[in-house]
């Protein structure tokens, strides 16, 4: 049975992320730095049948917190197949480039950047223990500097700048460490789960939450002729599914 740890996984898109993938007969590290929540939502998958899931404790913003969760899933198993590196924050708004306070432009990077680094080198060691490991960084379309050089583009007017710019950081660590392990087992790949509503955004996008889960999944589960450095993005470009750095 492949395993899979996925942060940020108590609601939204990355508990149903979870639920599809018990469905698909993974065994689920469900990740949530509060434990409380974490727990009340493996109940819930528990009430539905779905019984191959556990919590784990992980807080990407502190590297205790991620260590001590290494440490914990160490304990559990000695192999991890896939990573979702899900958990991300937007910032408080509005961002602007020249009055956003810097430390909005720190807490957004040391989650959606940062945080997934350190997530990443903490349990690379398990995942290369799998014949076929992936790892999913969680992105948004926001995070194209291509499509922001793009007047036409439907979101050229929406420009939160710290989010922009993690997210876009998030995207070069992908295409880094993609290259760094292009001649592994090993599938790196950014995942843009689309407008989606949810408490993100005060459920203000037409994308439902089965729907960008799935494109998780999808990369999750590539086959060992998948793609590998590209940042997929339905939202972005529905032709092709790959969307412009």
């Amino acid at each position: 049975m492949k395993t899979v740890l996925i942060t940020g996984a108590n609601k939204s898109i990355g508990f149903e992320t979870a639920r599809q993938l018990l469905q698909k007969g993974y065994y689920v590290y469900l990740g949530s730095r509060d434990g409380q929540k974490g727990q009340q939502a493996v109940d819930q998958l528990k009430a539905e049948g779905l019984n191959n899931v556990e919590p784990i404790i992980i807080d990407v913003d502190n590297l205790d917190s991620i260590k001590a969760a290494r440490e914990t899933l160490g304990q559990k198993t000695n192999v991890l197949d896939v990573l979702i590196n899900n958990a991300g924050i937007s910032g408080s708004f509005p961002q602007t480039a020249l009055d956003t306070d810097i430390t909005v432009f720190r807490q957004v990077f040391e989650t959606n950047f940062f945080g997934v680094i350190e997530t990443t080198q903490a349990f690379v060691d398990l995942l290369r223990q799998s014949a076929e490991p992936r790892i999913v960084n969680v992105t948004s379309g926001l995070g194209s500097l291509t499509l922001h050089s793009d007047p036409t583009w439907k979101y050229y007017a929406v420009k939160p700048t710290a989010y922009v710019g993690s997210k876009a950081a998030l995207n070069g660590y992908t295409i880094v460490l993609a290259n760094e392990l292009r001649d592994t087992p090993f599938k790196v790949n950014s995942v843009d789960p689309g407008y989606t509503a949810t408490d993100f955004n005060n459920h203000s996008g037409p994308g439902t939450v089965p729907d960008a889960a799935a494109r998780l999944v999808k990369a999750a589960t590539l086959g060992p002729d998948g793609p590998t450095g590209q940042f997929f993005s339905d939202d972005n470009a529905p032709d092709t599914g790959i969307s412009p750095w």
